[in-house]
């Protein structure tokens, strides 16, 4: 993709060339300079750290039920937000993350190539991949609840032996896992829909397992309603404590959960940078084509369950089922699809929104936890105290602003300065060296 404006080419990992002045303890394992950025990544980690605020912005505003559950709406969730939570379903929810896991496992593959040039070994990528933990756990304790960096970080570092493996060994890995994910997901969450909904559920044999969902989803509510209060009265010393004390061992459990999604995503972006996806060494027409196709199909499948999901009420174990425990066939479809078509379409759009998705993906580490900041002074009591006070589509208002945000600073930002702020101190804490900030 075309770029206008003072910026340089950095190394593919997106690490600069030291100047004169930083302090190296040891020069040959510096960032390789001068090896172009492949556009294309910048520019769906762009649409992808967008995409993700979309997707939480309901659970900054509103209890984290609200994600999949409208009933946990703090203002109440009437028709039309009803059929914005379709919407939302079909195009937002589950896809960016996908996008975001794909191009990570292609990141983490693509710094090792670096790094193995320079001499490296994988011992850098976990140290790299362990710094990034740290800031998960602070972001999930101190920050937001919503945090992804920790499971990222913990299931890419699981996958770093596998890092050598042929590009077509961990393409059959990620496609085989996933699928199997599939499987584990919907198994999981259909019976519980089935007992608590249906009248599976009603025979005299399962009444103690009824019971026990409705009582676990009681639960649920009430710690949601716990925090609403924290929340609400900007109460963020307790709410810290809340969240050490009640949900301390989430960021492990989340791990767990996710790893049948992550892992093979991980994998797969892995195996399709090697394969010269992002790169553009795949035939434009077949992008295009198995694009469409992928994307079409995956949205057909989401706009099934949403339907269905819409037609049952929203009820919260129904909700439940297609938020997690359906969506991850579509999901892969249209992950894929989208992330195609922009490897095909994004060369030919390079005005001025396109640059500055691009330049916003190159600093989405910072705009990933730089949103969470926002949102949270947006919506908690101490801050501007929104919380549980905006309906669905006044979320989507202060999501449009947040973007708004992103795509003002990111690009003005990198035409002064060589990384965004927090990518700037992963890389020095990673390299254990101060890189010269500024351009």
């Amino acid at each position: 993709m075309a770029t206008d404006g003072p910026y340089q080419k950095s190394g593919q990992d997106g690490i600069d060339a030291p100047v004169d002045g930083a302090r190296f303890a040891s020069p040959d394992l510096a960032p390789v300079a001068n090896a172009n950025r492949i556009d294309s990544l910048d520019f769906i980690r762009g649409v992808a750290v967008m995409g993700i605020l979309a997707a939480n912005i309901v659970a900054f505003g509103h209890p984290f039920e609200a994600l999949f559950y409208p009933g946990a709406f703090l203002t109440g969730h009437g028709e039309w937000s009803d059929w914005l939570a379709v919407v939302q379903y079909v195009v937002i929810d589950n896809k960016m993350r996908g996008l975001f896991t794909l191009l990570f496992g292609a990141g983490l593959y693509l710094f090792m190539e670096r790094a193995w040039a320079r001499g490296a070994t994988r011992l850098l990528q976990l140290w790299r991949l362990t710094i990034l933990a740290g800031f998960g756990l602070f972001h999930f304790f101190i920050i937001w609840r919503g945090d992804i960096l920790t499971y990222y970080a913990l299931i890419g570092i699981a996958l770093l032996p596998l890092l050598r493996f042929s590009p077509a060994v961990q393409l059959g890995l990620g496609i085989g896992g996933y699928l199997l994910g599939v499987l584990f997901y919907a198994g999981s969450l259909t019976f519980p829909y089935l007992i608590s909904d249906t009248t599976f559920g009603e025979s005299e044999g399962f009444a103690q397992a009824r019971e026990g969902l409705i009582a676990g989803k009681a639960q649920s509510l009430a710690d949601g309603r716990v925090e609403a209060a924290l929340i609400e009265g900007g109460e963020h010393g307790a709410l810290i404590s809340h969240r050490l004390a009640e949900h301390g061992l989430d960021p492990l459990t989340n791990t767990m959960f996710f790893v049948f999604e992550t892992a093979p995503l991980m994998l797969i972006g892995m195996a399709l940078y090697r394969l010269g996806f992002f790169s553009g060494e795949f035939s434009r027409s077949k992008l295009v084509r198995g694009g469409w196709l992928a994307l079409g199909s995956g949205a057909a499948i989401s706009l099934g369950i949403a339907l269905w999901m819409k037609a049952g009420g929203f009820t919260y174990y129904l909700s439940l089922a297609g938020y997690v425990g359906w969506s991850p066939l579509p999901q892969l479809l249209m992950t894929l699809g989208l992330a195609a078509l922009m490897v095909a379409y994004s060369p030919r759009w390079d005005g001025w929104l396109a640059r500055r998705i691009s330049a916003a993906g190159r600093v989405a580490f910072t705009n990933y936890l730089g949103t969470s900041i926002v949102m949270v002074g947006v919506f908690h009591g101490w801050g501007l105290g929104l919380y549980g006070e905006l309906a669905r589509p006044q979320l989507y208002l202060v999501m449009l602003g947040a973007w708004a945000v992103m795509l003002a600073w990111s690009r003005p930002w990198l035409e002064r300065y060589r990384y965004g702020p927090l990518e700037w101190l992963w890389r020095c804490m990673t390299y254990r060296r101060i890189f010269a900030l500024r351009r």
